[in-house]
């Protein structure tokens, strides 16, 4: 396969005939994305709307987390980072078994929003999400103008919000708080467009049908799906009812 290219969605391979290679990675990673969504959207209900089920994660007596929602809390982070280092020691199947059991620890995790928010206010937030996200992709991977130097500052704004976000964890300012969350809002519809465009550039130059490709589908996808999880739980901040 060569880099003469047909149009944005096409290559050519060494016959000359076009192949949408982009367009079918993109969609191995939306696939793959969607199925993380699916599985945490299921699991957060599920315990969310079972006492039996969340008690497994929190003492309902006195509020605190049980061993097991210890593991749940810590695990995903450490997901993360296996992924990244899991790269090339596994194959393509074991880090979709990693996403999938990620995405189930992360659903567990946010079922918690059950008990501190209206389940009306998180399914309008959910959608208001998904709105915003679906338009930031698609402006991501249909503009042509280089998305990198917004990528580096809106890295350097992350960095930013995990510093005062640890620094408010002991003041405790509500004022604060708000400025966190409309500023991560602000991050994450930047780094969906910026991830998305990322991953379009990333489907020109790879064989989604290779080893490589697949496992590069995963990392894709754990990037949408982080953006929108953020998105979400900081928009859940201003949209969402208290119970």
């Amino acid at each position: 396969m060569n880099n003469n290219w047909n149009n944005e969605n096409e290559i050519l391979d060494h016959t000359g005939q076009a192949m949408a290679v982009p367009k079918t990675f993109v969609s191995n990673v939306m696939v793959l994305m969607a199925l993380g969504l699916l599985i945490s959207g299921v699991l957060a209900y599920l315990f969310g709307n079972s006492a039996e089920l969340f008690g497994l994660l929190y003492n309902l007596e006195t509020g605190g987390r049980t061993a097991l929602g210890w593991i749940v809390m810590l695990a995903p982070l450490g997901l993360v980072f296996g992924l990244g280092a899991a790269y090339r020691k596994f194959s393509s199947n074991a880090m979709i078994l990693m996403f999938v059991v990620f995405s189930a620890l992360m659903g567990m995790s946010l079922s918690s929003i059950f008990m501190v928010y209206s389940a009306g206010s998180i399914s309008l937030t959910f959608f208001i999400a998904a709105g915003m996200f679906g338009t930031m992709a698609v402006a991501g991977y249909t503009t042509n103008t280089d998305l990198t130097k917004m990528g580096y500052l809106l890295y350097m704004g992350l960095i930013g919000i995990i510093i005062a976000s640890v620094v408010n964890w002991f003041i405790g300012s509500s004022s604060m708080d708000y400025i966190i969350s409309f500023i991560g809002v602000l991050v994450f519809t930047g780094l969906t467009a910026y991830d998305m465009q990322k991953i379009k550039q990333l489907g020109m130059q790879i064989d989604h049908q290779s080893e490589d490709g697949r496992k590069m589908a995963v990392m894709g996808a754990l990037s949408l799906y982080l953006d929108f999880i953020n998105l979400f739980l900081f928009l859940l901040r201003f949209f969402g009812n208290r119970n």
